[in-house]
């Protein structure tokens, strides 16, 4: 069974995540009472997934994400954000971190991202290994609006993209994340037109009136069209979906840190900070994300 573990220096805090975290059976959790107390179970049993909070004393949730991200690359970590730890968050999205939940958000968020960033954590090392004998690809894709064919499809297109070395262990994760984010705004806010406010109101009746298009017209008949490309140098996916677009100028600032604790916004902020480049079409309908090899040389990358 994976395990999870809890870093929060709030017990109420830390036993609500846990709790949350323990309700479909499929995790085990763990708990730590700080960054430091975090490092030193991490020492003891790696867990699959690190879950922390943000301001905590002796050493802070984007500490923890460095030394998570230097010493254990491939396990992955979701930020807990509270209302005056916006641009520490950030930092931590910059520096490693996979995901994030806003702590007023937990219940329902936590579980859901969790689930998706441990998706996307797994690996086929078989299909890595043969993936890097590849020169060069380019694959079209036709899917309905299916919450599994997009899981399955993120995690083909990020393999790919790991497997031609385009990806460190650590962004493997961080690129199916993005992938998932555009992917899932092309099927909910593009075919099937649910606003993205809506979920700031009743986060039910959002994916209510999600399931509800997906089976009537002309929502259901909508496709989304993906195209990656990958060479030896990037990789490229250009994500479109058959809606009516949106004005990329109506959405708030991901970056600005007041506008972290927002779920508008969330998906484009993660592609944003995870992706090299990422950029509309005119009508906004298609997206296209490039993510460049890094360049390594002696003591450092670039």
């Amino acid at each position: 069974m994976p395990t999870i573990l809890v870093v929060d220096d709030s017990a109420t805090d830390r036993l609500l995540a846990g709790g949350l975290l323990s309700e479909n059976g499929d995790f085990d959790v763990e708990y730590a009472v700080n960054g430091s107390d975090a490092i030193v179970k991490i020492e003891l049993h790696v867990p699959d997934l690190i879950v922390t909070d943000m301001d905590m004393p002796e050493i802070n949730g984007l500490e923890l994400v460095g030394v998570v991200r230097k010493a254990y690359p491939v396990v992955p970590v979701v930020l807990m954000t509270a209302r005056g730890s916006e641009e520490l968050a950030l930092k931590a999205l910059r520096a490693g971190a996979a995901s994030y939940v806003p702590k007023r958000q937990l219940n329902p968020e936590l579980l859901e991202t969790v689930i998706q960033v441990y998706s996307a954590a797994r690996e086929d090392r078989g299909r890595i290994r043969l993936m890097r004998r590849m020169s060069e690809q380019e694959v079209h894709f036709t899917i309905e609006n299916d919450h599994e064919l997009i899981a399955s499809l993120v995690q083909y297109l990020k393999d790919g993209a790991a497997g031609m070395g385009i990806c460190d262990e650590g962004d493997r994760v961080r690129t199916g994340v993005a992938l998932q984010e555009a992917l899932t705004n092309a099927c909910l806010h593009g075919n099937l037109e649910v606003d993205s406010a809506l979920r700031e109101v009743d986060h039910r009746q959002y994916y209510d009136l999600a399931r509800q298009r997906m089976t009537e017209a002309p929502y259901a008949q909508r496709r989304i069209h993906v195209i990656a490309r990958y060479n030896q140098n990037s990789a490229e996916f250009c994500i479109r979906d058959e809606g009516p677009g949106f004005n990329r100028s109506s959405l708030p600032d991901p970056t600005d840190p007041t506008n972290i604790e927002r779920p508008c916004g969330r998906g484009l902020l993660l592609m944003q900070t995870f992706m090299d480049e990422v950029k509309y079409n005119a009508t906004g309908n298609e997206v296209t994300m490039i993510k460049r090899r890094r360049v390594r040389t002696q003591g450092s990358e670039r």
